[in-house]
C-alpha cells in the first residue's frame, strides 16, 4: 500500500519554524515558498495545498522543552484554516491533567513522545486516543525503555521518531523502523526524521511502514501531491 504522508509544522513563540537535525535551540522561523509568512494557519493551508492529507501533526516545541501549555491560540487557527483535518499535536505531554485539557479542547489527538514520559501509566491511560512517539537521538533511545519494549503498550498509530535526522536529508532510519514494524506488526508505524522524496517512500512501503511524517521535503518542492 501507498505511504501516507502527513505534513509537518514545528512551533515555537507562534509562528512555524524550520527544524534541522533535532536542534531546536537552532531552529528559525521558515521561509517557504508554500506561505508569504511564518504564521500557523498560512503555513498549514500551504502544506495541504502542496500535499493534501487528512492529518496534519503539529510539534509544538516550547510545550515540549519548557513545560508550558499547548499554544492553543496557533492551534485554533490551525484547525479553522483546515477544516477537516485531524490534528496530531505533540505538546511534550508527560501528565494526565494536561492530556485531559488537550481532550476536551477538541483540538486532535495528543501525541505522547517518549522524550516526554517517566513511565508507561499516561499511555496506558489515554492509549485508545492517544498516538505514541518513540524517540530516539543518535541511536539512544529517549525515555523509559519499556515504551520502546512492550508493544502490548502501544496504541494502533506508532511513530517512530529519529530526531537526529529531522530536516538532515539523510534518509530515514530504515532499520529502526523495520525493528519496530517486526515488534508490533499490528500498529500502523509512521517514520519521522529524513524522508527526502518519492524514493523513501517507495523504502518505507517496502517495509511495510504505514505513513511519513514530512515538512522539509515538501516545503523545498521535493515531494508534492496535487
Amino acid at each position: 500500500m501507498p505511504v501516507r504522508v502527513i505534513p509537518v509544522i514545528d512551533l515555537r513563540g507562534g509562528v512555524v519554524v524550520r527544524a534541522r537535525a533535532g536542534e531546536r535551540d537552532a531552529y528559525a522561523p521558515i521561509h517557504t515558498p508554500l506561505a508569504s509568512g511564518s504564521g500557523p494557519a498560512e503555513v498549514a493551508a500551504g502544506l495541504l495545498a502542496a500535499c493534501p492529507s487528512d492529518t496534519l501533526y503539529v510539534a509544538d516545541l516550547d510545550a515540549i522543552v519548557s513545560g508550558r501549555p499547548p499554544d492553543r491560540a496557533s492551534l485554533a487557527a490551525i484547525a479553522k484554516a483546515c477544516p477537516g483535518t485531524a490534528l496530531w499535536v505533540d505538546a511534550g505531554f508527560g501528565e494526565e491533567e494536561g492530556v485531559a485539557r488537550f481532550l476536551e479542547a477538541g483540538f486532535g489527538r495528543p501525541v505522547l513522545g517518549s522524550e516526554s514520559q517517566t513511565g508507561t501509566a499516561l499511555l496506558e491511560r489515554f492509549r485508545a486516543a492517544a498516538v505514541l512517539s518513540l524517540d530516539s537521538r543518535g541511536g539512544e533511545r529517549l525515555g523509559p525503555a519499556a515504551l520502546h519494549a512492550e508493544p502490548a503498550l502501544w496504541p494502533g498509530d506508532v511513530i517512530v521518531m529519529t530526531l537526529a535526522r529531522v530536516g538532515a536529508g539523510q534518509g530515514p532510519d530504515l532499520g529502526a523502523l523495520a525493528a519496530v514494524r517486526a515488534l508490533a506488526p499490528g500498529c500502523r508505524v509512521h517514520a519521522a526524521g529524513g524522508v527526502r522524496g518519492p524514493e523513501d517512500l517507495a523504502a518505507l512501503a517496502g517495509i511495510g511502514v504505514a505513513g511519513a511524517l514530512v515538512a522539509t521535503a515538501i516545503h523545498d518542492g521535493r515531494l508534492r501531491r496535487v
